[in-house]
């Protein structure tokens, strides 16, 4: 096609014509700049309609923001990667200016609004918890009061009176008492590092002068740092003061335990619970979905202690220095089997079963000062059994072997066989107009010494207990028991078991 060319006047000169290059920059650049402020105030505004589209905003006017939104955002994806136009510079002359057209590149999909808030908020780091962020504080305190209805509250010297290894508030002239005042403190120090730190402000001790108990004490009961060796904290190493894997329900926080006191047989093997060392624990991952699924139920379970444990401890008791150049060293297993595969009697029970040994060689104290010059063997080994209360449920545990034990023949500490454990059943009722509550029943059995106190006295424990906790309000628990017992006292100075009936009570606040 011809093109009709105007010649210039006469006398003007001919400059070569370049395109402006600086002036497309700047249009493409102001272009862009608007379109970033429109595509800004349109991502406010559909931020802040996505909060009131319940006020009087129908379907269609939200598509037709949505719809507005896409097309600014387009509009800002074209001028910021469209290429401006480029042409080579002129060196000849040239009768007229020819306008050279770019041909803009095909813009992108446009993003929806929700994928780019997605974006937008992926893109956005999570603040970085310091290690104090990290810290919970919680605890408990159980509030008692026992009364024995009958039997030997007293007796003459030499003979055993109805007393208890595991209540100092059960005996003559007794009243309220406080049996455990306990404050945890625990958190994360960073994902493969956390701690627990629990000291108990209820401990009595006594004036040796006059005998004269003295409450109110505190004692260090937990120090431990737990360092997990893989990501999902399956494998664990605990370092510092903690509880000696053995015996279930040793393992069993007493704020979470439904009896009012753990039994002399199995508590015998460790008193108090707990001592210094390195312990290993290991817990598989389908275990560790049994048991949350457990206490998401609201069952009482034993703890935060693995499925299996391997450890070596001081080996003399719980805030007691080590007397000897020999470690106690324990092995315990257990493992939930989930019975859901065997009908629908049998939907979400679990029963769980395991066991565990001790070896070690122990120095009793002596009640005329110090302790024993002589270390006696300290084993056992012991077995367990535990069917969740759906509704109902059994418990059991029984232990053998032998430990130190006073001798009433030779007057003196040798080592002897020893044996006990319980039987219980339970059952849970999840509602009432009293709230939720669980009634228990309770056998217990134990022939052996007591390493704790001096001298290893000989315990001769027969005891039946049968109570009920009520949880009225989730903080408060309620637990009222009658016991028959018959026991020997455990003082080595006093003969012959004690006969009593005693009603028990006990109120727990939780915080």
């Amino acid at each position: 096609m011809n093109q009709i060319r105007q010649p210039f006047p006469r006398g003007t000169s001919v400059e070569p014509q370049l395109p402006d290059l600086d002036g497309q920059r700047d249009r493409a650049a102001t272009r862009a700049r608007r379109a970033s402020r429109h595509a800004r105030i349109a991502l406010v505004g559909s931020i802040a309609l996505s909060g009131t589209a319940a006020q009087a905003q129908s379907v269609q006017d939200l598509q037709r923001q949505i719809d507005e939104l896409k097309a600014t955002i387009a509009e800002l994806k074209a001028a910021q990667n469209g290429p401006i136009a480029q042409t080579a510079p002129v060196t000849a002359p040239i009768a007229a200016p020819v306008a050279v057209a770019a041909t803009p590149a095909p813009a992108p999909k446009p993003a929806t609004a929700v994928a780019l808030l997605t974006q937008l908020a992926a893109a956005t780091p999570e603040p970085k918890r310091a290690w104090y962020d990290r810290i919970a504080i919680r605890g408990y305190t159980q509030m008692r009061f026992n009364e024995i209805v009958s039997g030997d509250r007293t007796a003459p010297d030499g003979q055993s009176r109805l007393r208890s290894v595991h209540d100092g508030s059960i005996g003559d002239n007794t009243g309220f008492s406080l049996r455990r005042v306990r404050l945890v403190l625990q958190g994360d120090l960073t994902d493969r590092v956390s701690f627990y730190l629990q000291p108990d402000f209820a401990v009595n001790v006594s004036n040796q002068s006059v005998g004269e108990r003295r409450e109110g004490f505190a004692q260090l009961r937990d120090a431990y740092v737990d360092t997990f060796l893989d990501a999902d904290r399956r494998f664990r190493l605990r370092f510092g003061q903690s509880k000696v894997p053995f015996g279930w329900e040793n393992m069993q926080s007493s704020s979470n335990r439904i009896t009012i006191d753990r039994s002399d047989g199995i508590n015998s093997a460790v008193p108090g619970e707990r001592d210094l060392g390195i312990v290993a624990y290991y817990t598989p991952t389908g275990m560790q979905r049994i048991w949350d699924r457990l206490e998401e139920d609201g069952q009482k379970l034993f703890g935060n202690y693995g499925a299996f444990a391997l450890g070596v401890y001081n080996g003399q008791g719980i805030s007691r220095a080590e007397t000897n150049d020999g470690v106690m060293t324990v092995a315990m297993a257990t493992w939930p089997f989930a019975l859901d595969g065997l009908g629908g009697a049998f939907s979400g029970q679990v029963l769980e079963v395991g066991g565990a040994a001790i070896r070690n060689r122990v120095q009793p104290e002596l009640r005329s000062g110090g302790v024993s010059d002589t270390s006696f063997a300290d084993e056992r080994f012991g077995v367990h059994a535990i069917l969740y209360p759906q509704p109902f449920g059994f418990q059991a545990e029984w232990n053998w072997g032998r430990g130190p034990e006073y001798d009433d023949a030779s007057q003196s500490i040798t080592t002897k066989r020893l044996n006990g454990g319980y039987v219980q059943a339970m059952a849970r009722v999840r509602s009432s107009p009293l709230g939720p509550f669980m009634p228990y029943a309770r056998r217990q059995y134990y022939r052996g010494g007591w390493k704790a106190l001096p001298n290893a006295p000989r315990l001769e424990t027969d005891e039946f207990e049968l109570g009920i906790e009520f949880q009225p309000t989730p903080p408060i628990e309620l637990t009222v028991a009658y016991a028959r017992m018959t026991r020997r006292e455990a003082d080595e100075r006093r003969e012959g078991r004690a006969e009593g009936d005693l009603i028990r009570t006990q109120l727990q606040f939780n915080y």
